[in-house]
């Protein structure tokens, strides 16, 4: 029996292989880049792809494919490596060999300067990575990080079960470089080389973006600072403000309005900050650090200078749900004090139509009444007409015939009145 495959089964299968880890032989260097646009959800892929062509031009390396998100090939002496992301485009540049001065800003020029004003984005972070093999003796080697990096920032470890020390201070040296050190044990293996590399690379990318959020966090908290008084002045003047309960309520809406337009602008970064700050975490987990006479680890470092951080987002991220929830709950009441007082005044309005319709009632029937008196007079009158030769024959005085007239023509009126009513109802 032949399945058909499903139209995205390759292409699923070949993302879970599309980023391998490179393969670095000790010594080398690795230049590390990132660029995101100002607005990153939206940013321009044709130009990325544009900018990346240019750099493989200048070295007659091959193209990838028109939709390719990642790229591996040589250029010059280096193997690039180039990932396209959600926000942000990443260039790694690994050199055989390490320069005779430490993190020599020359290394850096795998990405040329001309190349690099070109970039259709800014310049998130950029890295550069000594990889070398350890030092005959600790103390030589804990000698060279301290004249490489600031003593009050290093963080250092083992990492990979000790396959290798990593180091670095997470400062932007003068040329715009952040500078980490790997020194590699004798007989580890390239590959493990390359992972360890890639995920201090990837430590530092997503550490860089989000720390983004803290910025939005920032200048969230200020709107917010300026929202939160008066949201809780009109709550709590809820029963104590005299003033009309749908003016409060307009003003309340405005009020959610601009809290539920601070979310939607703040929920993509929000979003991307937690989901950064989780691979952070799971790429420093996986380094399996083990701590170095005494030294802050990268974990440790990261607990005291970026958690903070990340909880500052999530507070903020807090704050405005719930700032967002309590204009929601008062504007509830609000309107159920609305639609209160609106049932009591037609409530009022009907009890007052009922007063309305009764007097109209009455002075119906009064006008009943007199129409029936009214309409009598004329018809006695009439009456009298026909009936003065009967009177003459009959030898009955007119005021007499008059009398005996009167009440038969009342009664007469009244019962046609009646009768034309019932035939309207």
């Amino acid at each position: 029996m032949t399945l058909t495959d499903h139209p995205l089964r390759y292409a699923l299968v070949n993302e879970l292989h599309a980023r391998p880890f490179p393969v670095l032989t000790v010594p080398c260097t690795a230049a590390f880049v990132a660029l995101m646009e100002e607005d990153g959800a939206t940013r321009n892929r044709a130009a990325d792809r544009a900018h990346l062509l240019a750099l493989l031009d200048r070295h007659g390396s091959t193209h990838p494919q028109p939709d390719a998100t990642h790229y591996s090939g040589p250029i010059g002496r280096s193997e690039l490596k180039w990932e396209s992301h959600t926000e942000f485009v990443t260039y790694s540049a690994f050199t055989p060999g390490v320069s005779a001065r430490p993190f020599d800003p020359f290394e850096a020029e795998v990405f040329p300067e001309a190349w690099r004003a070109m970039a259709p984005g800014r310049c998130a972070t950029s890295v550069l990575i000594r990889v070398e093999m350890q030092p005959d003796t600790e103390a030589e080697m804990m000698s060279r990080l301290e004249d490489w990096f600031v003593a009050e920032s290093l963080a250092v470890a083992r990492v990979v079960d000790g396959a290798a020390l990593v180091a670095g201070d997470f400062r932007i040296d003068q040329a715009g470089h952040m500078r980490f050190a790997v020194f590699v044990k004798p007989g580890t293996g390239a590959r493990r080389v390359g992972r360890i590399v890639q995920r201090i690379c990837e430590i530092e990318t997503y550490r860089a973006m989000s720390m983004l959020g803290l910025i939005k966090a920032r200048q969230l908290t200020a709107q917010l600072n300026i929202l939160d008084p008066r949201l809780s002045a009109l709550v709590t003047g809820l029963d104590t403000d005299g003033r009309p309960a749908e003016a409060v309520l307009h003003e309340l809406l405005n009020i959610a309005s601009e809290l539920e337009s601070l979310a939607v602008q703040s929920s993509f970064r929000f979003g991307a900050t937690n989901a950064y700050e989780a691979i952070v975490t799971q790429r420093i987990d996986a380094l399996r650090e083990v701590r170095v006479e005494g030294r802050q680890s990268f974990g440790e470092f990261m607990m005291r200078r970026y958690d903070p951080a990340m909880r500052t987002v999530k507070s903020t991220e807090v704050r405005l749900r719930s700032m967002a929830e309590r204009a929601q709950r008062a504007a509830e009441l609000l309107r159920t004090r609305v639609d209160v007082e609106r049932s009591a005044q037609n409530q009022e309005l009907l009890a007052s139509m009922d007063r309305r319709a009764d007097l109209a009632l009455r002075l119906q029937h009064t006008v009943e009444g007199l129409s029936v008196v009214a309409i009598s007079y004329y018809a006695v009158s009439l009456a009298s007409y026909v009936a003065a030769p009967l009177v003459e024959v009959w030898g009955i005085e007119k005021p007499v015939a008059m009398a005996l007239l009167t009440p038969l023509v009342i009664l007469g009126v009244w019962l046609a009145i009646r009768r034309i009513k019932q035939a309207m109802h």
